[in-house]
């Protein structure tokens, strides 16, 4: 803005000034204004005037008006020039404070409201603090100075908008942050306790302890800690979100620092040392040495075998354990406990060999076998093959249990390796030794169905006897895709012995052979030609099998399942089918439908055929009786036969051949 002489006598260019308002002045014309405006500024024109008299201002057609303000009192007969003006500006300015927003400030308590604080933070004008947010100062009064934060410098009511809350936060937050920069130790208070830990309040402000920090042995009861003042390290912050973690146990670490480095400066393999159980794992324990932690492996606390390290250890139990190894840098101490101890199999009684019977209990299971534990450390292997005498598939899973205890006969030992085979089969007498006296060929007896295959069920006639019935066996007129359409496990199943093999230890079993084989009489039920209803029952892209009587199968392939009017035959329809094939060796009999309406079909034309045969022989046979009676013969009675003949000939239809006829 183009400013104006500051003597009122001076005289102005009113038409200078409007076109400067108007904005209608060329860029030289503005720069003489200014010229001259500068120079009267620098030369002032002072006149004494009637001391009564109010000093005349400019006029400004304009609408533009000084920042200072010319009626503020009476005013000497001296004038001030322009750059006078702007310095008492300046000191009026200077009388406040210059403030930002988003800054903490002082600020003096005025006056205390029922509701609010008045401040005086040297502004134009006075903030307004929420009194809630003194409660923790009960004892304000006025006069006191108090840390805010800047919330508005102006809201749309023009007032200053401050907080004390927000400046104890953003002061809190600034103390946090250094102690986490400079690594200080900070006091707080346990103020609740919440998932994972507990929050502490640190320079007022919560934060979050995790249970894993706040001690360095494993804490389960975090409520004894709430209400409690301790000192803490900053560990982690989040500037975004103003969060901040802090430990405890980094504060007890950094204490055992020094002496974890002396105990392990000390430690030697094969050292015995005392210690307490302070955290039990899945894989192990963690062994307090005095400051220093070692790690109690789960195989490394018992020769035995054991599920879970609490089987044998509880929290805070003091054992002695021995070094195994330590590792300098890393800090890492391996500790055991059973290294105490002989080994079992050192001590193992000099009485047990081969062929003794022991007693334990299963402790692992694989699928080769199980292991039988004698004594804790002690174990042998019982094979899937020692188990039955049978050569029927064992699954050591389904019969084995881990914890089940039982019997078995020592196999196998060697004391060098430590192992040991085991048996359960010898405790009992081979059953096959008199198989032939037990179970002879031909004899029927009734076992249990074991096993299920593909390929054939194989059945338990006793305790280590058993054989298989091949799918073929199940029936004499039914086949099978598989043989649990026929029986299930756990069932009981006729069986006629077929065969002996003592040294593979197999039977060969059938079914079927409990009954006399039936094809020999369905051979005179079923020949080649004959016609018989039957249902089909499954059909498939490449045919059908269809049920005939006396509980028969038989297959239709699916060119010979057409029907007359051209369409296919149904599954569960029931039609005529004839025999196309019987094979009483592979038991297989092969039908046709097609087959049944074709014939009868055939055989409709021949009789119908023969019938106009015998027609036309009859006829002919009268004509030739006629003629020879009379040379001409009686034409009335030729004329009548003629046309009985032609009319015959008109009535019968003409052949068709099978293309014709769509076939």
């Amino acid at each position: 803005m183009t400013e104006l002489p500051l003597n009122p006598e001076e005289t102005f260019d009113e038409n200078t000034v409007e076109s400067t308002n108007e904005n209608h002045q060329t860029d030289e014309q503005l720069q003489n204004v200014e010229a001259e405006n500068n120079e009267a500024a620098t030369e002032p024109v002072i006149q004494e005037s009637d001391q009564n008299e109010e000093p005349a201002l400019p006029k400004n057609k304009g609408g533009s008006h000084d920042d200072f303000d010319w009626n503020l009192g009476k005013r000497s007969e001296k004038h001030y020039p322009a750059n006078e003006k702007d310095r008492y500006i300046k000191l009026y300015d200077d009388t406040f404070k210059v403030i930002a927003k988003n800054e903490i400030i002082e600020g003096k308590v005025e006056a205390i409201t029922n509701t609010d604080v008045i401040l005086d933070v040297g502004f134009k004008s006075d903030g307004m603090v929420s009194l809630s947010e003194f409660r923790d100062t009960p004892d304000l009064k006025v006069g006191d100075v108090v840390e805010v934060y800047v919330v508005e410098k102006e809201d749309k009511n023009g007032q200053l908008i401050l907080s004390r809350k927000s400046a104890k936060l953003l002061k809190a937050w600034e103390n946090i942050v250094t102690a986490h920069a400079q690594d200080l130790v900070v006091k707080g208070k346990i103020i609740s306790k919440t998932k994972g830990g507990l929050i502490a309040e640190v320079f007022g402000l919560e934060t979050f302890l995790p249970g894993s920090q706040i001690d360095v042995k494993s804490i389960t009861d975090y409520d004894v800690y709430v209400g409690q003042e301790m000192e803490f390290k900053v560990v982690k912050i989040n500037e975004v979100i103003k969060n901040a973690v802090v430990s405890h146990k980094a504060l007890i670490e950094s204490d055992l620092a020094e002496q974890r480095q002396r105990i392990i400066a000390q430690l030697e393999k094969g050292q015995i040392l005392e210690g307490s159980v302070k955290n039990i794992t899945d894989f192990g324990a963690f062994i307090d040495l005095g400051g220093v932690d070692g790690l109690l492996y789960i195989t490394d606390i018992s020769w035995g075998r054991i599920n879970h390290p609490s089987e044998i250890l509880q929290m805070n139990q003091k054992l002695n354990v021995v070094v195994i190894e330590f590792d300098d840098n890393k800090k890492r101490i391996s500790l055991g406990l059973k290294q105490l101890t002989p080994h079992p199999w050192e001590v193992l009684d000099m009485n047990l060999s081969e062929g003794s019977v022991v007693k334990g209990k299963i402790v692992n299971i694989e699928d080769y076998g199980a292991f039988l534990e004698i004594t804790p450390g002690v174990e042998g292997l019982i094979h899937v093959s020692e188990v039955s005498w049978s050569n029927q598939p064992i699954n050591a899973r389904d019969y084995f249990k881990v914890g089940q205890e039982m019997e078995a006969k020592v196999v196998t030992l060697n004391r060098d390796e430590r192992k040991m085979s085991l048996s359960i089969k010898q405790l009992l007498s081979d059953p096959w030794e008199t198989i032939e006296d037990r179970f002879p060929v031909g004899s029927k007896h009734t076992g249990e169905v074991k096993n299920i295959t593909p390929y054939g069920v194989f059945v338990e006639l006793s305790e280590g006897i058993g054989g298989m019935v091949h799918i073929s066996d199940l029936s004499w007129t039914k086949r099978f895709n598989h043989p649990s359409e026929y029986t299930k496990a756990g069932e009981k199943l006729d069986v006629v012995i077929l065969g002996i093999d003592k040294e593979a230890r197999k039977l060969s079993l059938g079914h079927k052979q409990i009954e006399e084989d039936p094809w020999d009489t369905f051979a005179t039920v079923f020949p080649q030609g004959s016609v018989h209803q039957g249902t089909i029952i499954r059909r498939d892209d490449n045919g059908a099998t269809v049920s005939l009587p006396y509980g028969l199968e038989a297959f239709a392939p699916v060119k010979l399942l057409k029907k007359e009017d051209n369409a296919n035959a149904l599954l569960d329809e029931t039609l005529d089918f004839v025999i196309t094939e019987f094979d009483r060796n592979d038991k297989r009999i092969i039908v046709s439908h097609t087959d049944t309406w074709k014939r009868q079909k055939e055989q409709t034309e021949k009789e119908h055929k023969e019938r106009e045969d015998k027609e036309a022989s009859e006829n002919m046979e009268k004509i030739n009786k006629t003629v020879e009676k009379s040379t001409f013969g009686d034409i009335d009675e030729l004329a009548q036969l003629k046309a009985k003949m032609e009319g015959a000939e008109e009535q019968t239809p003409p052949a068709t051949t099978e293309e014709e006829s769509g076939e």
